[in-house]
């Protein structure tokens, strides 16, 4: 998970453009949008948490330093 490419995502983004994108990468076609990432599996992990994100600061009025730090706190709660 790279924080860098998920802001890039939720900066440039919307919600709609990430579920196509996050459906084309699960059904091994072609993204209409740029997602950085290693392999398949870390694009799918930045489109993810850029989704998870945005909708944090568009339903509960988040910024996106205090929306990343919910999700981080998320994934590091379920690594563990």
């Amino acid at each position: 998970m790279k924080i860098p490419v998920i802001k890039k995502l939720v900066e440039t983004a919307t919600i709609a453009q990430l579920r196509a994108a996050e459906d084309a990468l699960l059904e091994e076609k072609t993204l209409e949008i740029t997602v950085d990432g290693d392999d398949e599996g870390e694009q799918l992990t930045h489109i993810l948490a850029a989704i998870e994100i945005l909708h944090a600061m568009q339903h509960n009025g988040l910024d996106f330093i205090s929306a990343l730090r919910a999700y981080s706190q998320r994934v590091r709660t379920s690594i563990s």
